[in-house]
C-alpha cells in the first residue's frame, strides 16, 4: 500500500458518537553507541516492554465488549476473552500502549485473540514520544505494513530494522482473519532508553570553548539529534581567524554542512566545501547527526544514511578559535554569513570529540547565559496536522449567509495537481486548488440578475514538499490571494463580486455530485493550522466526531515521505517524484534506466571494435555502472591491435628555463580524464605506452646512475621515476644508455654530456603500473645558455584484459566461487556466454530467502530470477533462434528499486516494475557461485567478460586453479568472423581475433578500408600469374606446376571488382593477359563510355561489350563488378541492376594460361590486342583506381606493399618472388572508392536500361542488336555512317600516300598515325611472342 493509503481514521458526521571511511588504522575513537543516550546495539536490547505494563497503558479506538478490552492484548496472555476485538472491524481500528517513558525498541510480535477466529494479518506501527503527532515506522523507503498472524495461536515476531525510541505505540490493522474479526495480542522488545536533553528556543546558545585558545585538529567527530517544527536554524558553528569554520544547519528543512580547512591569500586554492543531505526535518521528530572526519575525508551521517566526500583545497587541519557553539552563531566573532536564524527546537546526546555538551550544560560546566530560561526537557510545541490521500476529505462548517470569506491553512505537498479547499456558496461556488504548483482560486457566482467570475494565481514551486501557508481573503468587489506572507507577490482582484457564504467548507477533496464541481478532486499531502472565517478549526472537536466531518484523513499526523532522500538516482540524474513514486531524469549523464545505472557506453575501445566500430574518437566507461564516469577517448583500431589514446594538455616542446636542483620546475600534465579513470584504463589493458622526450642544450637530464637526478618525473601515485623513456623501474639511464650509443659513451643520456648543441633523450615509457606522467620536475635550466625543450606524448593503451578474460566449464560440476555479491538496491550484471549444451546455471548468490540467479533455463530461453523478500520474481527473454549455437551471446541483466530488465543480444528485452511497497534490499551471504547452482543444473560452455556493478570477475586467473575449468575460451571466430568483410578471414587468437585481409583489397581491422591509388601518366601497375624463370636458373617442374595451380591460371570464371575515377579518356583500366592470344580487357573509350573485351578463342574479333553509353571519364567514382562462368558473364554498373551477357557459341570458354594483369597501361612483351593497344594504351590512365581484385588476388594492393619496380629491385628479387610491381609514380589513395550516390533511375526514365535487363547487349562496335531498337532510325543512322566512312577512308589513303615510309623497324614505343573515324586511337606497344625476332616488314593498322 502506498503512503497515501495511510491508516486513517473512520468518518464523524455533525451531532453523531556507523560505517566509516578506511582513513586510517591509527584512527580509533569512541564509537557513538559509547554515548549516554545513545541508541545501544552491542548490549542485547531484548527485554519484553509491554507484558509488565498495567491495563491502563493499552488504550484503542474501540471496544467489542468489556472482555475485548484494550487491557487484555498481551502476548500470550488469555485474560478477559483472549484479547482486544475492536467495536468494528474497519481500516479505522488502532490499538495504542504507553510504555511509561522512552523506550529503545527493537522487536515487535503479534499474536491473534485467544482460541478465536480472530487475528490480524497486516498491521501497520506508529510512534510518538507524546501520544500526538504519530510517526509511521519506515522500511525501505515506505510506510512499512508488517505482515502479521494465520491463526490465533503462534506468535510471529518481526525485527525492527532501524531501532526507533519512542514512548506511545500504535498499532493499525489492516487485515485481517476472513473467518472472524480483527484481534490482536501483543509484545514490543526493547531496553531502557535515557538521554541528556536541551530545550533551545531560538535565542540561547551553548559555547563550547576550548582548553586551548586555538584548537588545530586533524580529526572531529561530532554526534547529536535534534527535533523541530521549524526549517531554518544553526545547529552549531564554529570557525578561525584564518578563515577555517565549520557549519551544520537547517536551510528549506534540509541539513547543510559546510567546511573550509583553509584557502590561500592568493585564491588559487579553494577551500570551502558545501553538503545538503536530508528533507523534511521540521517534522518534529528526532533525527540523529554524525560527523567523522580524518583529515579531507568526511563521513556525513543523517538517520542511517551516509555520505562520503572529501574537502576542497589541500589542507588536512580544522583551525577554530576560542569556541564551537551550539544552537547557533556565537554573539562574538566573524559571522560567515548573515540573516541566519538560531535553531529552535530540542537537542539530545550532543558529543563533541568524546565530551558529552549537554552533560556539561547541565553540570553548568559551559556557558548557557544567553538562555532566558534553560530547560533540560522537550517543549513539544503541537500543530496538529492532517493527512490526505486520493480519496479522503475534510469538512468543517464556517460561517453561513455572510458576504466574507477568510480561510488560512499550511500545506505540503509533492503533487503539482490538488484540491485545497472547496465551498458551495449560496450562488455559487469557490474553488483554491494547486494548478502546476501554483495556487489558483476561482470565484464563479451566477444569479438571477448577475453574474460574477474570479480568478487568482499567486505562488510557483509549491509542490516541493515544504510547508506553505496560504491565506485567502474575500468579500464586496475584493478578494486577495497571499502565498507565504508574500505582500508583493499576492494575488488580487477588485472585479465586480457579491459573495454569500454557503457556511460548509469540503478540505483535500470533493466527491459529492454537483453542478459545478470543482476541477481538481482530491489532494494528496497534509495540512495544518487551518482558519475557517478568522476562527482556527478545532481539530481535537473533529477527532471526536463533535465538530464537521471527516473520511480516510490521518489525524495528527503527517506521513508525507520524501522519495528522492535518499537519492537513488545515480550519477548524476535529478530526481523528480510526486506522492506515490519519483522518476529520474538521466539526461546529459552518460548513463539511463530507471535510476541512470546502466552506462550509455562501451568499456574500451576494445569493445567497439567488436561491434564493427572503426578508427574515430569514442566516449567509454571503463568501469560501467561504477562510480567512474565516461571519458572521451580516441580509438585507433588497426589490422590486430586496439589503441586507446588519452591526450593532455602540455604543449610539445614546452620551453623550460630558471630551473635548478635547489628550485626546480614542475610541469603539471592534465588529462582529457580524472587520474582515477585513466588508472582503469591502464590497469584492463595489456599493453601501455607514453613517449617523453628531453631536449636539450647545456640543460643535464638525470647526470649519473648514482647520483641524485636534475630532472624526474612523476606517474601514477605520486610517485617519482628516475628512469627516462626507453629505460625501465630501477635502471636511472634513458634510451641510449640502454643501446650504449649516446653521444658521450662516458654517460647514459645525451643531455647529461652537457654539451652547448641541441640534444634529445626520447623513449617509451612502458611500464603500466607507473603511468601516466602527471608531473614532470625539470631542473638544470638556470645557467647561462642553458635550455630545455619537454615533450610529454599521448597516454597509449592496447587491448582490454578485461573484454576478453574468460573461462571454460568443461563438466556439469564445475563452477567458480567469487565473494559475495554486494548489490542490495542496485545490482547490474553483464556477461557473454557461448555453448552447445541446452540449459546450464551462469552464476547464483544465496541469503536466507533472497537470492539472485541467471540461468539458460532451454535453448532458447534465459531467465533471471531473483528474491529480496517479496517472494521470488522470475523474467525470461525467448530467443528467435536457439542460443545453444556455440557462438557469442551478450546477457545484461539489472535490478534497482524501481524495476527489474533482462536483455539479450541487445535485441531481446524485458522488464517489469518493482512492487509499490514492499522489500528493497536484497540481502546475501552466500559465496557467488559462477557455472553451476548448487551443483545442479551446471553450465558447458564459455563465460567471458564476467561484470557485476562495474567489476569485472577474475575468471581467468580462478580458473587455473579450479578442476574442471579452464582459463580462457577458443572459437571467437564463429561469432566476430561475420565483421570480417570483402573475403576477410577470421584468424583465432587466445584473447579474440583479428581479420586477415592480405588475399583481399582491402586493409583495416575488419578489411572494410579500400586499397586504391592515384595513377599519373604513364603509371602502369604489373601481376604476373605466370612469372618466367631467371635467366640461368635451373626450372624446377614440380614448383612451377604447383605454383600454376595455385594460382588458377587456366580459368573457366573470373571476378572482377574494382572502382575508378578518370577526367580523361581513352584509357585502359585493367588488361589480362595469356601466353596464349586470350585476354580480357576493361577500357575507357574516347567518349569516356565503358567496355569489356573478351577474347577467349574461337572468334575472329573480341566480343566486345559496351556497358554504358555514358561519359564515366566526369571525375565521379565509378564502380565495376564483373562476373563470368563458362559463356555467361554478369556486369554491375554503379548502384545500377546487373545485367548479363552470354558468350557467342563459337567462343571458347576456358581462359588459356593466364599471365599478366596491367593496371593503367599495358607494357607486354607477348601477344597484345592490336585494337587495345592503338586506341586505348597512349597517353595512359590518369585517375585513381581503388579495390583492385581478380579471382582472389588484389594487384593494385601488393603492387602498392611491394613498391615501385626497378633494376636494382629486380634483379635482388626476381619476378617469380615478386609478383606485384609498378612503373611510374603510383600513389596511395581511396580516391576512386566511394560509389556514386545517385539514385538509381526508374526503368521508364533511365536512359541507359532497357526495358528487358535479359536483353543481349552489342558485342561490338559495329553489331547492333535488332531487337529493342526502332529499324528506321537504325536504316537512317546506317545510310549516314557509310557515307561518312567513305569520306574518311579516302581522307587516310591521301595521307598515307604523302606520308609514306620506306623500310623496316620494330620498336616498343607508339608510332604516330592517322586517327580512325569515331575514335581517337593511339598507335602503341605491338608485341609479338619473341622480342628478340626482327620483323622483315612493315605491319600498320588501319580501319
Amino acid at each position: 500500500m502506498s503512503a497515501a493509503s495511510a491508516p486513517t481514521a473512520k468518518m464523524h458526521r455533525p451531532g453523531g458518537g556507523l560505517t566509516l571511511l578506511l582513513l586510517s588504522a591509527l584512527w580509533i575513537f569512541c564509537d557513538v553507541n559509547c554515548v549516554r543516550g545513545a541508541l545501544p546495539t552491542s548490549a542485547k536490547c531484548d527485554n519484553a516492554l509491554a507484558s509488565p505494563l498495567p491495563h491502563t497503558a493499552f488504550s484503542s479506538s474501540s471496544v467489542f465488549s468489556n472482555g475485548y478490552a484494550p487491557g487484555y492484548a498481551k502476548l500470550n496472555r488469555r485474560g478477559g476473552a483472549g484479547g482486544w476485538s475492536p467495536l468494528d472491524s474497519d481500516h479505522y481500528q488502532w490499538l495504542q500502549v504507553d510504555l511509561g517513558s522512552r523506550k529503545q525498541l527493537s522487536a515487535i510480535a503479534t499474536q491473534g485473540r485467544y482460541s478465536s477466529s480472530d487475528w490480524t494479518t497486516r498491521y501497520r506501527l506508529l510512534y510518538s514520544d507524546t501520544g500526538r503527532n504519530w510517526k509511521p515506522y519506515h522500511q525501505d523507503g515506505n510506510i512499512w505494513a508488517f505482515s502479521g498472524n494465520s491463526n490465533s495461536e503462534s506468535a510471529v515476531r518481526h525485527e525492527l530494522q532501524h531501532g526507533i525510541v519512542a514512548r506511545f505505540l500504535r498499532l493499525v490493522p489492516l487485515e485481517w482473519s476472513k473467518e472472524g474479526r480483527i484481534g490482536l495480542r501483543i509484545e514490543v522488545y526493547g531496553c531502557l532508553y535515557w538521554a541528556d536533553m536541551i530545550n533551545f528556543d531560538g535565542q540561547g546558545v551553548i559555547s563550547y570553548r576550548f582548553k586551548v585558545k586555538k584548537m588545530k585538529l586533524i580529526k572531529d567527530v561530532i554526534a547529536l539529534r535534534f527535533k523541530t517544527s521549524e526549517s531554518e536554524g544553526v545547529i552549531l558553528h564554529g570557525e578561525g581567524q584564518q578563515g577555517d569554520y565549520i557549519t551544520l544547519e537547517l536551510r528549506k528543512a534540509k541539513l547543510l554542512l559546510q567546511i573550509n580547512l583553509g584557502s590561500n591569500q592568493y585564491g588559487s586554492i579553494l577551500g570551502h566545501t558545501s553538503v545538503t543531505t536530508g528533507s523534511l526535518l521540521d517534522d518534529n521528530h528526532w533525527h540523529s547527526v554524525v560527523i567523522e572526519r580524518y583529515r579531507r575525508n568526511v563521513n556525513f551521517t543523517l538517520d542511517r544514511h551516509t555520505q562520503h566526500f572529501r574537502t576542497n583545497g589541500e589542507f588536512d587541519h580544522l583551525d577554530l578559535d576560542y569556541e564551537l557553539s551550539f544552537g547557533g552563531m556565537p554573539y562574538s566573532g566573524k559571522p560567515v554569513g548573515g540573516g541566519r536564524k538560531n535553531f529552535k527546537g530540542c537537542m539530545e546526546s550532543i558529543n563533541y570529540n568524546g565530551d558529552n555538551i549537554t552533560d556539561l550544560a547541565r553540570r553548568k560546566k559551559l556557558d548557557t547565559s544567553s538562555f532566558r530560561n534553560l530547560s533540560f526537557s522537550c517543549v513539544e510545541t503541537h500543530s496538529f496536522p492532517v493527512f490526505f490521500n486520493a480519496t479522503s476529505f475534510l469538512q468543517l462548517p464556517g460561517r453561513a449567509a455572510h458576504n466574507l470569506i477568510s480561510v488560512g491553512l499550511q500545506f505540503r505537498t509533492w503533487n503539482p495537481q490538488g484540491l485545497l479547499l472547496f465551498s458551495n456558496l449560496d450562488d455559487g461556488t469557490l474553488e483554491m486548488s494547486l494548478e502546476d504548483g501554483k495556487v489558483v482560486l476561482h470565484i464563479n457566482v451566477t444569479g438571477p440578475a448577475r453574474h460574477y467570475m474570479v480568478d487568482l494565481t499567486s505562488g510557483s514551486g509549491l509542490d516541493d514538499g515544504q510547508w506553505h501557508a496560504v491565506r485567502l481573503v474575500a468579500k464586496e468587489n475584493y478578494a486577495t490571494l497571499m502565498i507565504d506572507g508574500d505582500e508583493a507577490s499576492a494575488g488580487r482582484s477588485t472585479s465586480p463580486l457579491s459573495i454569500t457564504t454557503g457556511g460548509t467548507y469540503h478540505l483535500g477533496g470533493y466527491f459529492l455530485q454537483t453542478l459545478f464541481p470543482p476541477s481538481q478532486r482530491f489532494f494528496q499531502g497534509c495540512m495544518q493550522a487551518i482558519v475557517v472565517d478568522d476562527q482556527p478549526a478545532d481539530l481535537h472537536a473533529v477527532e471526536k466526531g463533535t465538530v464537521g466531518a471527516f473520511e480516510n484523513v490521518s489525524l495528527d499526523m503527517c506521513a508525507i515521505i520524501d522519495r528522492c532522500m535518499p537519492n537513488h538516482c545515480e550519477h548524476g540524474g535529478h530526481c523528480q517524484q510526486t506522492w506515490d513514486t519519483f522518476s529520474c531524469t538521466c539526461d546529459g549523464t552518460g548513463y539511463s534506466g530507471a535510476t541512470c545505472h546502466t552506462s550509455l557506453y562501451e568499456p574500451s575501445c576494445e569493445a567497439y571494435k567488436h561491434l564493427g566500430r572503426s578508427s574515430d574518437t569514442y566516449w567509454i566507461d571503463p568501469d560501467g555502472s561504477g562510480p567512474l564516469g565516461p571519458l572521451k577517448v580516441h580509438c585507433n583500431m588497426t589490422e590486430d591491435k586496439v589503441w586507446t589514446v588519452v591526450t593532455n594538455n602540455l604543449p610539445p616542446k614546452t620551453t623550460v628555463t630558471g630551473s635548478s636542483r635547489e628550485r626546480r620546475t614542475i610541469l603539471q600534465v592534465n588529462y582529457s580524464a580524472s587520474m582515477d579513470q585513466v588508472t582503469a584504463i591502464t590497469t584492463s589493458a595489456e599493453h601501455c605506452e607514453q613517449r617523453i622526450t628531453y631536449s636539450c642544450r647545456k640543460s643535464r637530464l638525470l647526470n649519473t646512475p648514482d647520483g641524485t637526478p636534475y630532472t624526474w618525473w612523476v606517474g601514477r601515485g605520486s610517485e617519482k621515476h628516475f628512469y627516462w623513456g626507453g629505460s625501465g623501474p630501477g635502471i636511472q639511464k634513458c634510451a641510449c644508455g640502454i643501446d650504449r650509443n649516446c653521444t658521450d659513451p662516458k654517460y647514459d643520456c645525451n643531455c647529461d654530456a652537457d654539451h652547448s648543441q641541441w640534444r634529445e633523450d626520447s623513449g617509451l615509457l612502458a611500464y603500466k603500473e607507473h603511468l601516466p606522467v602527471s608531473q614532470v620536475a625539470v631542473g638544470d635550466t638556470n645557467r647561462a645558455g642553458s635550455e630545455a625543450k619537454l615533450t610529454v606524448g599521448p597516454l597509449r593503451c592496447q587491448g582490454d584484459d578485461n573484454y576478453w578474460n574468460a573461462a571454460s566449464f568443461t563438466t556439469p560440476s564445475s563452477y567458480l566461487h567469487f565473494a559475495t555479491f554486494q548489490g542490495e538496491t542496485s545490482a547490474d550484471i553483464s556477461f557473454y556466454f557461448k555453448t552447445s549444451a541446452p540449459y546450464g546455471v551462469f552464476l547464483e548468490n544465496l541469503g536466507n530467502t533472497d537470492f539472485i540467479r541467471l540461468e539458460l533455463k532451454s535453448p532458447q530461453v534465459v531467465s533471471f530470477s531473483f528474491d529480496v523478500g517479496n517472494g521470488p520474481v522470475e523474467l525470461a527473454v525467448h530467443s528467435d533462434a536457439p542460443l545453444n549455437d556455440d557462438q557469442w551471446h551478450r546477457v545484461t541483466a539489472e535490478r534497482n528499486i524501481k524495476e527489474a530488465v533482462l536483455q539479450l543480444d541487445r535485441t531481446h528485452r524485458v522488464s517489469q516494475p518493482a512492487p509499490a511497497q514492499g522489500h528493497t534490499r536484497l540481502e546475501l551471504f552466500s559465496q557467488l557461485y559462477v557455472g553451476a547452482a548448487g551443483g545442479q543444473r551446471g553450465f558447458l560452455g564459455c563465460i567471458r567478460a564476467l561484470r557485476m556493478n562495474g567489476v569485472t570477475l577474475d575468471l581467468d586467473e580462478r580458473a587455473k586453479v579450479t578442476p574442471g575449468v579452464k582459463p580462457g575460451c577458443r572459437g571467437h571466430c564463429t561469432s566476430y568472423g561475420m565483421y570480417c568483410r570483402n573475403g576477410g578471414k577470421c584468424v583465432e587468437k587466445y584473447n579474440g581475433y583479428l581479420c586477415d585481409c592480405s588475399a583481399t583489397a582491402y586493409d583495416g581491422p575488419f578489411c572494410t578500408r579500400d586499397v586504391g591509388g592515384f595513377f599519373e601518366m604513364g603509371t602502369m601497375v604489373r601481376y604476373n600469374f605466370l612469372p618466367e624463370a631467371a635467366a640461368g636458373a635451373p626450372t624446377d617442374s614440380e614448383v612451377l606446376a604447383s605454383h600454376l595451380m595455385s594460382q588458377e591460371v587456366n580459368s573457366t570464371k573470373e571476378e572482377v571488382t574494382f572502382s575508378f575515377s578518370a577526367s580523361s579518356a581513352p584509357a585502359i583500366l585493367m588488361y589480362v593477359s595469356s601466353r596464349t592470344e586470350d585476354y580480357m580487357a576493361v577500357v575507357l573509350r574516347r567518349n569516356g563510355s565503358l567496355q569489356v573485351r573478351y577474347q577467349l578463342g574461337g572468334l575472329k574479333e573480341p566480343f566486345a561489350i559496351d556497358v554504358d553509353q555514358r561519359n564515366l571519364a566526369n571525375g565521379q567514382p565509378h564502380s565495376i563488378n564483373l562476373s563470368r562462368i563458362d559463356r555467361r558473364l554478369t556486369i554491375q554498373l554503379d548502384h545500377y541492376p546487373a545485367v548479363s551477357y552470354s558468350l557467342p557459341d563459337a567462343s571458347d570458354t576456358k581462359f588459356n594460361l593466364i599471365k599478366t594483369l596491367f593496371l593503367g597501361k599495358v607494357y607486354e612483351t607477348g601477344y597484345v590486342d592490336p585494337v587495345v593497344i592503338e586506341r586505348y594504351n597512349a597517353p595512359g590512365f590518369v585517375g585513381c583506381l581503388s579495390r583492385v581484385q581478380f579471382n582472389g588476388v588484389a594487384p593494385l594492393k601488393s603492387a602498392l606493399r611491394s613498391g615501385p619496380q626497378t633494376a636494382l629491385v629486380q634483379e635482388a628479387q626476381p619476378a617469380a618472388a615478386r609478383p606485384a610491381s609498378y612503373q611510374g609514380k603510383l600513389v596511395e589513395s581511396n580516391c576512386g572508392a566511394s560509389p556514386l550516390t545517385v539514385p538509381p533511375m526508374s526503368a521508364a526514365t533511365d536512359p541507359w536500361r532497357l526495358d528487358n535487363t535479359d536483353a543481349e547487349f552489342p558485342f561490338n562496335e559495329e553489331r547492333v542488336i535488332p531487337d529493342g531498337v526502332n529499324r528506321d532510325s537504325a536504316i537512317v543512322g546506317g545510310i549516314i555512317a557509310v557515307v561518312i566512312f567513305i569520306i574518311l577512308c579516302t581522307l587516310l589513303f591521301l595521307i598515307r600516300y604523302m606520308f609514306r615510309h620506306k623500310g623496316t623497324y620494330h620498336t616498343n614505343e607508339a608510332k604516330s598515325g592517322a586517327e580512325p573515324p569515331g575514335e581517337s586511337p593511339e598507335t602503341a606497344i605491338i608485341g609479338t611472342e619473341n622480342p628478340e625476332t626482327i620483323e622483315e616488314s612493315k605491319k600498320e593498322w588501319f580501319i
